[in-house]
């Protein structure tokens, strides 16, 4: 800007340095923060007590089957192999045989009806059981003598079966060994413990295309997760073309430096001032064809999108959109049409600010034009589905902080809180709202979800608590808050009649940093989440696996939950299922959405999936843990001797997180660990020198100056570097 405020153009930062952090204050986050730095030595200490395990005594697939019986040695196939069908099976077929070409160069010869017989891979829908579970169950056997069989007890348990089928591949066929497929001889029989497992996408706060988003598709396919909650709408950002309502995208759609009443939303979490910038994520959304290709091939992998429209509050990019569409309209005289689908109320006063700091995110619900748009929105989100031949089954909409201070101060929402005095607070109005956009809902048969807080009203003490009036509407509540007086209120609800998907942010945040390294990337506002955080989720007791809060303070686990509400046994089946959440504020493009999210969601799929570890039940606190200790070993080695390598080739390839290996210089000698035991540590004293040159760590070595080393998989992916002086 000038000096009488006029804008003169944009200056871009393009040289800046960060400094590096030497103070405790710059690494911990609060004065009351006793998360341990995670220097090279802590790490050291953290994984001394991991073995490593032997390929016959890892995980044979993850996640884990209910029931595996091995038999003796491998079976070898000759190309091409046979994949044999029933006609409406032919989707299953179709994908595994892509599937075998992908990743071994064997074909695969697709021929419908029954058959059986040495090199053939039988599909087939038989209504089979396991352990009492009659949809998406299977069971797969891999014979002596060449043949292997796949029965669902339904087109997604087959699908399932094929997954499997491919987790058993070889790590090494799909890192290049060009002999016979080997498979080993093996009988599963497998059924998911939760018929409802997620994992939420944020697309608002920075953009992924949807070459990206399907990619995410098939790994969780792969890891059997059936949910996409696809969070498309927020302050930050409209991700999905509205028809009728171009301002939504044209507006709300993209990033840059902007006056106030410029067309386009200001920059936010590193978008940059100029829209569409290479290397920026900021702008960007999908066309009516786009999100009809992603309904599609969601569909074709068994994972059902459930679309998230957030209102009330998060609402900002809706909000300037339409301010955007009224202005038109009233300039060309059409005052109507510029308040068809207005969301604010102009004279509205009321003070607030959201925890983004936001002063202007929230929808007036007194204002009528704002359920023609919720009907707008709905009514063309239907019609994606229904072009794209997608069942269009639930709709989440959102219902999370509204700011205290909302709709106080005006005169649209004082009229009403005067015609219903029964609403007794205007933060209530937010109950009044969920109830007729959930009976909007119903009307267009439709499953409403929506964040906690749409099941909560306050109390006469102003407290936030569970709503009873709304436990028989069927409202799948999301519980995301566990941590002080929160920690119960999942199951607070499921005893209350509510149904429950459990995404809790101690556990399953996969936007949050591994730990608190400096150079690790991600959120801490809740605190740090890690893989076995996502593994050892206890869904029907999580107060045995949060074991600290989240500024790092060990919980005391019997004093601190002694008056926590219990799941009463009754109220079990209230728990639909686990989400995990990769927020998108510290998220950048597709190397980043793959490393938040691997291999952490491998642990996440192990809790959703599998059955009840033997710890979840163990009363005895040393008994349990070191129950959790037997099974991580196991899971890390895993991790590192199959998943990672495994996840460098699968679907073009994943880039996971591999973790910086641990390392002390004590007496002159070099000692080093990893937290997945099977990984390869490399070392050097010459940081220049490629990583091929690097020496490969077996035990102690003297040294006698700095050393720097790395972590690196069978695939040759490598963690960033250490040193240790």
């Amino acid at each position: 800007y000038d000096g009488e405020g006029e804008e003169t153009g944009i200056v871009p930062v393009e040289h800046y340095e960060v400094k590096p952090f030497v103070r405790p204050e710059q690494m911990t986050r609060h004065r009351n923060d006793q998360v341990p730095l995670n220097t090279s030595a802590f790490r050291y200490r953290d994984a001394k007590d991991l073995t490593l395990l032997e390929p016959g005594e890892l995980l044979p697939v993850v996640p884990t089957p209910r029931q595996l019986e091995t038999g003796n040695g491998v079976v070898s196939f000759t190309d091409p192999v046979t994949v044999a069908f029933p006609g409406e099976l032919e989707p299953e077929a179709a994908h595994l045989a892509r599937l075998l070409e992908e990743l071994t160069g064997y074909s695969a010869i697709l021929r419908e009806g029954g058959e059986s017989g040495p090199n053939t891979i039988s599909l087939s829908c038989t209504g089979l059981e396991v352990d009492g579970r009659d949809r998406e169950a299977y069971r797969l056997r891999v014979d002596p003598d060449g043949f292997v069989e796949i029965e669902g007890s339904d087109a997604a348990g087959v699908f399932y079966g094929t997954q499997t089928l491919i987790g058993l591949l070889p790590v090494e066929r799909l890192l290049g060994d060009t002999g016979n497929l080997r498979l080993p001889v093996v009988h599963i029989d497998d059924a998911p413990r939760f018929g409802y497992r997620g994992l939420l996408v944020d697309v608002a706060r920075n953009f992924q295309t949807a070459e990206t988003i399907k990619k995410v598709l098939d790994l969780m396919a792969y890891y059997k997760l059936n949910t996409l909650h696809f969070y498309l709408t927020d302050d930050e950002g409209w991700r999905v073309e509205i028809r009728g309502l171009p301002e939504l995208t044209e507006v709300g759609g993209q990033r840059g430096h902007t006056s106030l009443d410029a067309p386009r939303l200001p920059p936010a979490y590193g978008s940059g001032p100029f829209p569409y910038a290479e290397g920026t994520y900021g702008s960007g959304y999908y066309s009516r064809e786009a999100f009809i290709d992603i309904l599609r091939y969601a569909h074709d992998r068994h994972i059902r999108v459930i679309p998230s429209i957030n209102l009330p509050a998060h609402a900002s990019a809706a909000i300037k959109s339409m301010e955007a569409r009224y202005e038109r309209f009233m300039e060309k005289g059409d005052e109507a049409a510029a308040n068809e689908f207005r969301l604010i109320d102009p004279e509205d006063e009321s003070e607030y600010a959201s925890p983004q700091s936001y002063t202007d995110n929230v929808v007036n619900v007194a204002r009528e034009s704002v359920y023609r748009f919720f009907d707008k929105v709905i009514d063309e989100l239907a019609a994606l589905y229904e072009e794209a031949g997608v069942p269009f089954t639930m709709v989440h909409t959102g219902g999370d902080e509204v700011a205290v201070g909302a709709w106080t101060a005006s005169p649209i929402a004082d009229a009403l809180l005067a015609e219903r005095p029964d609403i007794t607070d205007p933060q209530n109005l937010q109950a009044y709202f969920s109830e007729r956009t959930i009976a909007k809902l119903r009307e267009r048969n439709l499953e409403v979800g929506g964040w906690e807080e749409v099941a909560q009203v306050r109390d006469e003490r102003g407290r936030f608590v569970p709503n009873p009036d709304f436990s028989d509407d069927d409202i799948v509540t999301y519980a995301w808050r566990n941590d002080a007086r929160t920690r119960d209120l999942g199951y607070r609800l499921a005893n209350l009649g509510y149904p429950v998907i459990l995404c809790h942010r101690s556990n399953v945040y996969f936007d949050l940093a591994y730990n608190n390294h400096p150079e690790e990337p991600g959120h801490y506002s809740a605190g740090f989440v890690t893989t076995r955080d996502a593994w050892q989720y206890a869904p029907f007791n999580v107060f045995v696996t949060s074991l600290r809060t989240r500024m790092g303070r060990e919980i005391d686990l019997v004093e601190e939950n002694r008056d926590m509400e219990r799941l009463n046994p009754e109220a079990k089946g209230n728990i639909l299922g686990l989400q995990a959440q990769v927020w998108s504020e510290a998220v950048f493009g597709v190397e980043g959405l793959e490393f938040h999210l691997l291999p952490r969601l491998a642990g996440f799929a192990e809790s959703a999936w599998a059955a009840e570890r033997d710890f979840e039940t163990i009363v005895d606190r040393e008994a349990r843990e070191r129950a959790m200790d037997r099974g991580w070993n196991r899971f890390a080695n895993t991790l590192a001797q199959r998943e990672l390598p495994r996840l460098a080739v699968l679907f073009g390839g994943y880039g996971a997180r591999v973790p910086p290996p641990g390392a002390v210089i004590e007496g002159g000698r070099l000692k080093a660990n990893v937290k997945y035991p099977g990984l390869e540590i490399r070392f050097t004293g010459d940081g220049d020198a490629p990583l091929a040159d690097w020496e490969t760590y077996t035990g102690p070595v003297e040294t006698s100056g700095p050393v720097i080393l790395k972590a690196v998989d069978r695939s040759g992916r490598a963690s960033r570097h250490i040193s240790v002086d």
